[in-house]
Formats: structure tokens, C-alpha cells, sequence
């Protein structure tokens, strides 16, 4: 039995999904049950998560019986913060599991977990240092920035205790993790996101549309794609929804541009379907975004910012600076229904993100038993 842990966020997104597809794997391709259990930050009134957070979690008993109520050999927490804690994973530790900990973003140290702030990417807290982030505000709230850096510098030691193991994303991301001075010892390993599904074969050259898929945030840089795709007169549609919404609806007033908002999943597929290219315009060292990896196993081309995890897996005809919508344009007109790019990210999928692949690799972490492993 796999247990994972993971407290949802306000506005879901990726980090969801990756949840969802790691409690999908583990039956289907590991064999073992798996349990999830939920909290949700939208449920949890502001003075519940401050109490959480400078308290190290809420009601880690619970975890602990959970952990002895099912056998669970594995916890494998997801975000742990404001209401999980680090005494969630000591409580489910003393109960006999190990202890996975995967960080899909920065907040281990960060307190908004991107280290973007301000409109630039930020790293100037390091370690239990997190006072630039009550300096600067990155919570958008005084009282909440100064919590979560209390609670950030507080536990960090103490929640790194409890992990056996570490899981992040990309390899940049692990890089940016030592930087930042977070705790992982040498426990940390990369895996990527499994991707449930990868084409046969690349349609790109068939496509009719570029995509930018996501949450509509500025630093994901959607700005970009849209100025990009209005000036080379090329299609796009945008799916997904966010704070900049009307912002890039206003930017797009008269193109042909085609905002979906938010949509299901299969909705989602069906758009990468009939696609030419992919468009991933991050503006800043984003760990790794879904919308590449599902791109790419959807066997379409990709032009991606030359930022954070998007290096390790887009080639370099594909990348440009992020911001440079001049440069973003052209990378747009070189692999305009591509199938041959197409297909060699279908490649690099099969190789990293594939059901197969992935599941190797998260049962060389987990361990046969409860007992540490080298992987």
C-alpha cells in the first residue's frame, strides 16, 4: 500500500494532476494499492492554515492511524503545507512507513514556491534565511508573508528530517534546490512526470493552431505568445484560465486568437490533437511544466523559453529568450507543423515521461520494504 499526501491548492493546477497521475500509476503499473488523502487550502480558513503552519502541521495523529490502519509501507507526500506539516510525515515515520517527499516547486525555501516575484525571478532566500520574502511581500499580504517565512525558516530542518527520499521533477530543478541551500542531503531524486498517454505517431503537419496551455499568470508569459502570434498572423488558441485573463483578451481584441478558459482534460487532448505546435512562453526558472511534457508525448513540436526545467527536455531549435517575442515569432515559423520535431519529442517521452519508465524509477525509491534503498 502506497499512502500519498498532498494539500490541494486554492486554483488547482498542474500539481493536481501530477498527484492524480502518480495514485493512477501505482496499480496499474506497481501492482500496490494506493490511498490518497486531501486537504484543501480552499477550505481552510486564514487562521486555520497560520495555525498549521507555525505549528507544523494540523492533526498529524490522523496520518500516523491512517499509516497503521492500511500497512502503508510508503507515504508519499505531495505539498505538505499549510495544514500537513512536517509532523504529518514524522507521525506516519514513527508508524512504520518511509517517507517520500516530492517537491514540484521551490517552496521548501520560497514562500510562493516559483521564486518569481515582482515580475523577475528571485532567489534571495536561502536556506532558513526567509526574510527577504517579508522584505519584499511575495504573499501580497504583511501577515501572511511574515508566516509563512516563520514557519518556512522554523520547520525546514525539521520537516528535511523526516524525508527518506526526495523526488523533484527535473533536473534543474534540483540544481536550483542546492542553490537555494534547501536540506536534501543526498537523498533527492529526479523523476519526471509520467505522461498516462503518448501518441504513435506526430499530426503535427496537419495542424492548424498553435497552443499555449496553462494558468493565466504573468510569469508563464502567455503575453508573449499572444503578441508572438498576432504579429506572424498565426493562429493560437489559449487554453486555460487565471488572473491575466482579461488582460490577454484585451491584447488579442480582433486576431485570431481563441481563449477556451478552463477545460477538462480530454478537452484538453483534443485541442494537442489538432494542433500544429505548442507554444510553453515561461518567463520564468519554472521546474517543469505539464503543458511540454503532454506536448511532446502528444507528438507535437514545441517552442518553449530557454528557462529552468524546459532546457533539460526541449531542443535547442525550440527554445528562445524568455520575453523576446521577436525571436519567439520566428522559432513559431521554423516549426510550424514539424512532424520530424514532432516525433523526436514523442521519443524523448517514451524514453522519460512513459508509464513504464517512470514506474521504474518511483519503485527504485520506494524500496521493496520500508528500509532505506540506494537508487
Amino acid at each position: 500500500m502506497i499512502l500519498l499526501l498532498h494539500n490541494t491548492y486554492r486554483v488547482h493546477g498542474g500539481e493536481e494532476r501530477a498527484v492524480e497521475d502518480i495514485a493512477w500509476l501505482i496499480p496499474a503499473r506497481l501492482g500496490e494499492a494506493v490511498t490518497v488523502i486531501g486537504r484543501d487550502s480552499a477550505r481552510t480558513t486564514p487562521q486555520r492554515a497560520a495555525a498549521g503552519l507555525l505549528h507544523g502541521g494540523l492533526e498529524p495523529e490522523r496520518i500516523g492511524d491512517a499509516v497503521r490502519r492500511s500497512g502503508a509501507r510508503v507515504v508519499h507526500a505531495h505539498n505538505v503545507l499549510p495544514s500537513f506539516g512536517w509532523r504529518a510525515l514524522a507521525a506516519a515515520r514513527e508508524a512504520g512507513a518511509r517517507i517520500v517527499l516530492h517537491l514540484h516547486n521551490y517552496r521548501l525555501v520560497c514562500a510562493v514556491g516559483t521564486c518569481f516575484t515582482h515580475g523577475e525571478d528571485c532567489t534571495r532566500c536561502q536556506g532558513t534565511n526567509t526574510l527577504p520574502g517579508v522584505r519584499l511581500n511575495c504573499r501580497g499580504s504583511r501577515a501572511e508573508s511574515a508566516v509563512y517565512a516563520a514557519a518556512l525558516s522554523r520547520w525546514q530542518d525539521e520537516l528535511a528530517a523526516q524525508v527518506d527520499a526526495f523526488v523533484v521533477p527535473s533536473a534543474f530543478a534540483l540544481r536550483r534546490l542546492r542553490e537555494l541551500r534547501a536540506p536534501l542531503g543526498d537523498r533527492a531524486h529526479v523523476i519526471g512526470s509520467v505522461q498516462r498517454s503518448i501518441a504513435a505517431c506526430s499530426d503535427a503537419g496537419s495542424g492548424t493552431y498553435a497552443l499555449a496551455a496553462g494558468r493565466l499568470t504573468p510569469e508563464k508569459g502567455f503575453a508573449d505568445a499572444v503578441s508572438a502570434c498576432v504579429g506572424a498572423g498565426v493562429p493560437l488558441v489559449v487554453a486555460g484560465d487565471g488572473p491575466q485573463a482579461a488582460e490577454l483578451r484585451a491584447l488579442a481584441d480582433g486576431a485570431d486568437v481563441t481563449f477556451t478558459g478552463r477545460i477538462a482534460p480530454d478537452e484538453l487532448a483534443r485541442l494537442r490533437a489538432g494542433a500544429a505546435l505548442a507554444i510553453v512562453p515561461s518567463r520564468y526558472q519554472e521546474i517543469l511544466p505539464l503543458a511540454a511534457l503532454e506536448a511532446m508525448a502528444a507528438g507535437l513540436p514545441v517552442v518553449a523559453a530557454r528557462a529552468g526545467g524546459l532546457v533539460d527536455v526541449i531542443s535547442a531549435d525550440g527554445l528562445f529568450a524568455p520575453g523576446d517575442v521577436a525571436e519567439l515569432s520566428e522559432r513559431v515559423a521554423a516549426l510550424w507543423g514539424d512532424a520530424d520535431a514532432g516525433r523526436r519529442n514523442l521519443a524523448i517521452a517514451r524514453e522519460r515521461f512513459s508509464p513504464d519508465a517512470v514506474a521504474a524509477r518511483l519503485a527504485r525509491v520506494y524500496g521493496p520494504t520500508g528500509a532505506p534503498v540506494t537508487v
